[in-house]
Parts: C-alpha cells; structure tokens; sequence
C-alpha cells in the first residue's frame, strides 16, 4: 500500500507500470526495506482488492481531510457515467455484460463506471455497475447514497441531460429535499420553447457571457452565449483544417498522386469534420456540378458512370482557403 501511495503522489500510473519501470526506476527498495517482491503484479491488484471494503470510511476520511487542509467545498457535485470494455470472456466477472459502449465497442464485454466528485475534482462516491446498466436509473440510488453518507444539505447537482428522467427531476424539486439541479434541456422542450427565447433579450453577467432566463412551471431555463467558447471552438475547427492542410501539401509533393493516396485523404478528411462543397465567393451552398464558382478540387476517385455525363463524383475538402486548393487538390469539381 505505501508503494502505491508514494506512486499516485509522485508518478501516477498503472500498477502493472509499477510492477515492470516504476519501481526498478527508483529507490524504493532501500526506503521500504522490501525487494521486488513487493512490486509483484498480483500483490498491487490484491492490495486494491482490500482497500475496497473499507471504501465508505476512506471516503469520510478523505472529506474532512479536504476541507481541513485545502478548505473544500461540497454544495455543487458533477454526476457521470463512463464505460470501460476488456477483451475476453470475462466469465469471473458477473458484471461484465453488452451494453451502451462509449468506446464504439459493441463487440465487448464492459463495466459502467458512475462518479460523483466536487468542482475541485474531489471525489465523494463512485460506483461499479453492471455492463448493461442504463444512464437514467442510476440517479436516484446516488442522491440516496450522498445524503446517507454526507447527510441532507443544499447541493446543487451538475449532469448530462441523458441521465435523469423526469420522474427524478420531479422528486429533486420536492422543497423538503433542498436539492438544485444543473442539466441540459431535452432538445424537444428547446423546440417548444423556442419562441419563447427569441423574444426575450440578452443579458450580460460577465465579460463575455449572456444569458436570456425565463421559468415555466417551477423550472428556471437558462439560454447562455459564451464568446469565449465560440473562439474557443473556432480555434479547435482552424486547427484540425490546418493540420489537414498541412497533408495535403505533403500530398502534393510526392512523387505520384496514386489511389492510395486518395484513399488515404478520404480517410484523414473524416477528422476534420462535416465535409460540404466550398464556393470561390466563401459560400457553402449546394450547386449542380461544374458550377460557375466552384473551386477546382479532386479527393476522391471518379465516377465512371458520371463521367460519360460530363460531371465527375468527387469528395470535398474544403473548407479550405481557395487559394490553396486548386494547387493542392488538381482539376475536377465538387458535385
């Protein structure tokens, strides 16, 4: 346990880390007093195994550490799920079952991870749950669990909209519980509302933050519009176009543009995002092909069947900066 304490503290990793570079690394032979035997793979994973019954009274313990030492607060909590998948059979383990797989492994056995933790990412209850476990009936057995555990106060809880039903949200609002509640509307109630909104006007509460609030039936609905986040995504979107960019002059260099190359740029045009037909005058709008406008790109093999009709089927790039790719792409249109 002292090894996997000094490791968490100093160099996080995993334990099989620990086992084969952490510890030959260092001195912590000669500080324990121990030999490797210590960092024998099996040893770290049984000594998890027997910090696990004592996890409610670690948890209380590391609660008023928290607060003592860094002054912690625990009125607003993020709740999230996660998945984990494992090759194998998984037949010693009976939670491992098929489920909804974050990971896009469908073909895998797989546990569901729920945490509870503070906005200082201090955690106050996790779970292990059953492969199969679905989103929406995890919520009330977590808010029963803190406030058994913590006792009853005003907290307010910050979650995805796919985790609680409304049913919860229901019972959250009860004035008795004192529980507040943080989550994305359903994207129906944001059709209905959305009148509503547009009519309202903006209201700034901070630099570059606005909200418009209405409430409806003892909700408050919050629109926000963050500049800052919209340059923040700006950023990201420019980011993956340069780094696109950047191989398709790479592309342009070699020695022959051949079909794997294509191919290869069908493949990487896939991580830059939603790929529409770029206009010489900056639009994006759709147009028959060979259009009067349409900037020269070639991404994508021809179409047999539409060349003998004088047009060619291609795949898009764009956007990219007109200038750069006629010279990148070579002669054909976007259809």
């Amino acid at each position: 346990m002292q090894l996997l304490v000094v490791n968490r503290l100093l160099d996080p990793g995993s334990e099989f880390r620990v086992h084969r570079h952490w510890y030959l690394s260092t001195a912590m032979d000669a500080l324990l007093g121990t030999n490797f035997a210590v960092a024998e793979k099996d040893r770290l994973y049984r000594c998890l195994d027997r910090v696990l019954e004592h996890k409610q009274e670690l948890f209380l313990w590391l609660r008023q550490k928290w607060a003592d030492l860094f002054h912690a607060e625990f009125e607003v909590l993020l709740y999230d799920l996660t998945s984990t998948y494992f090759e194998g059979a998984m037949e010693e383990n009976p939670k491992a079952k098929y489920g909804h797989s974050r990971d896009k492994r469908t073909d895998c056995l797989q546990l569901v991870i729920a945490l509870v933790i503070t906005t200082d990412g201090f955690p106050l209850a996790y779970e292990v749950l059953d492969g199969n476990t679905s989103d929406r009936t995890t919520l009330r057995g977590f808010l029963e669990k803190i406030e058994k555990t913590y006792g009853k106060a005003k907290r307010m809880w910050v979650m995805d909209r796919g985790i609680p039903s409304e049913e919860i949200l229901q019972e959250m609002r009860d004035p008795a519980r004192e529980i507040f509640y943080l989550v994305g509307t359903p994207k129906g109630k944001i059709q209905q509302y959305e009148k509503k909104w547009l009519d309202l006007p903006w209201q700034q509460v901070r630099e570059s933050v606005e909200v418009k609030l209405f409430e409806q039936d003892g909700e408050l609905y919050v629109l926000a519009k963050s500049a800052g986040r919209q340059a923040k995504e700006t950023a990201m979107r420019r980011k993956r176009l340069a780094r696109l960019l950047r191989k398709l002059r790479a592309m342009r260099r070699s020695p022959s543009f051949t079909r794997p190359v294509v191919d290869a740029l069908g493949r990487r045009e896939s991580s830059s995002g939603p790929c529409v037909p770029f206009r010489a005058d900056g639009s994006t709008q759709r147009r028959p092909a060979s259009g009067a406008g349409d900037i020269p790109v070639s991404c994508g093999q021809e179409n047999n069947s539409k060349r003998r009709n004088g047009a060619m089927g291609t795949t898009c790039c764009a956007p990219i900066s007109p200038q750069e790719i006629p010279a990148c792409c070579g002669r054909a249109t976007c259809s």
